[in-house]
């Protein structure tokens, strides 16, 4: 059975608190099978705050400033944008002129939960994230990847941002193939004319996509959005004449598209850019995830028709 991102992170976060006494672990509310083990294991050094991630911010940075290691776990909707100035003042700022390690763990990515409506999804995260000084943003796509995250956010300080999956997802990645958390990005597969941009969920779009394409279409994984080896991905972009970018995220709002817009046109590279994500509204219709991204053309028939005509487009 897969196992859910949020379970594999506290798993290795309890490991980490059993070894390390100065990491506390926060929640707003917001529970998981594996927590009620970190609960009770470690009363003094877990914190139930309710519901309330504006004061989830503010207990984090206090514990934050006196040198502790924090995780402060909630929804992510909720933790990135009813916390939002908390997180900007507290945080951002206060992280330019003080050492601090709190890590914002944010379940619920995209349309993770797509029953829930357009309340519960989460399609600014990333690009209200991106947007503050001094912050790492973390979207993995896998638990391997999910936990190279933690093992990340540990041994490095500064406030973090880490975009969960609210759904168990397949593996994309092993121990003899690990994301590469130094680029911040990883050559999933190499291809010939058209290259997939992706991050946390629309990595397997892009593996699916990949898998049935007639053509080698390359995929590009972004696990760290920020901060980014951006010199290091133009180079395995440049190969390419087409690149795709795949998000649950608003198109031309700052998020990946407009991260990966940056690279090749600082670099007048001239390479065909398509950008895939949702319009600029929100998305009231209920069904699965697949529907919902088959409105507007996130899903794998649609992207793999995309591709398929840039396979056949020669470039100007």
């Amino acid at each position: 059975m897969t196992k859910m991102m949020r379970d594999v992170i506290i798993e290795r976060i309890i490991d980490e608190m059993g070894r390390n006494k100065r990491v506390f672990f926060l929640a707003a509310d917001f529970g998981a099978p594996s927590l009620d083990r970190l609960r009770e294991s470690f009363k003094d050094r877990f914190i139930n705050v309710g519901i309330a991630e504006q004061n989830l911010i503010n207990v984090a940075t206090g514990l934050g400033l006196e040198g502790f290691t924090v995780f402060a776990y909630a929804i992510a909707p909720f933790l990135t944008m009813r916390a939002f100035e908390q997180i900007r003042v507290n945080l951002s700022l206060h992280a330019q002129v003080r050492e601090l390690n709190v890590n914002l763990v944010g379940v619920g990515a995209g349309l993770s939960y797509e029953v829930s409506g357009p309340t519960h999804h989460s399609l600014e995260d990333l690009s209200l994230m991106r947007l503050l000084p001094n912050f790492s943003v973390l979207s993995p796509c896998d638990t391997v990847s999910a936990l190279s995250c933690v093992d990340y956010a540990i041994k490095n300080k500064g406030p973090k941002y880490i975009r969960l999956d609210g759904k168990p997802l397949e593996a994309v990645y092993s121990d003899k193939c690990l994301p590469d958390m130094d680029k911040g990005f990883r050559e999933v597969r190499k291809g010939k004319k058209v290259c997939l941009v992706a991050t946390g969920y629309t990595t397997h779009t892009a593996l699916s996509v990949a898998n049935n394409a007639s053509s080698p279409v390359g995929i590009v994984d972004i696990v760290r959005l920020k901060p980014l080896d951006e010199a290091g991905l133009f180079k395995v972009l440049s190969k390419y004449e087409h690149v795709v970018t795949l998000e649950e995220g608003f198109i031309g709002g700052g998020g990946l598209d407009t991260l990966v817009s940056g690279i090749l046109t600082d670099r007048a590279s001239g390479i065909h850019l398509k950008r895939v994500g949702f319009n600029n509204k929100f998305i009231f219709e209920l069904g699965p995830r697949a529907y919902l991204h088959s409105l507007v053309g996130l899903d794998e028939p649609s992207v793999s028709r995309m591709v398929a005509k840039l396979n056949c487009h020669n470039k100007k």
